[in-house]
């Protein structure tokens, strides 16, 4: 019993006497920004005139995709997962009426151009 007590002592020890989490590399967090959702990629036309750029990101896109929905009040006040889409959105969401919040990412993702 001794043997474990004491190691746990060293242990915390060593935790107390100032042993810090190191940051990742420059050269990692650089990686790190434009890899996955967040690398910009081209856009189809119908995206590209709704944002305003040629190439964005995944979440760049789902960030102007929100700010137009807060911003012409389009989500249903009574059922706040449901999002009512006026012409602009319908131009990207396939002329649908009304989209399910979770159903953004997936209608978003066809709008994509696979690079070369």
């Amino acid at each position: 019993m001794a043997r474990v007590l004491g190691g746990c002592r060293a242990l915390m020890a060593a935790a107390n006497a100032g042993a810090k989490v190191e940051a990742p590399a420059p050269k990692v967090a650089a990686k790190l920004k434009n890899a996955g959702i967040v690398k910009p990629l081209p856009v189809s036309p119908a995206m590209e005139k709704f944002v305003g750029a040629s190439e964005i990101s995944r979440t760049g896109v789902i960030k102007k995709i929100w700010e137009h929905i807060k911003l012409n009040q389009l989500q249903n006040p009574s059922n706040k997962r449901e999002i009512r889409c006026d012409e602009k959105l319908k131009s990207i969401f396939e002329g649908r009426d009304k989209v399910g919040m979770l159903e953004i990412a997936k209608l978003v993702s066809a709008h994509f151009l696979k690079p070369n």
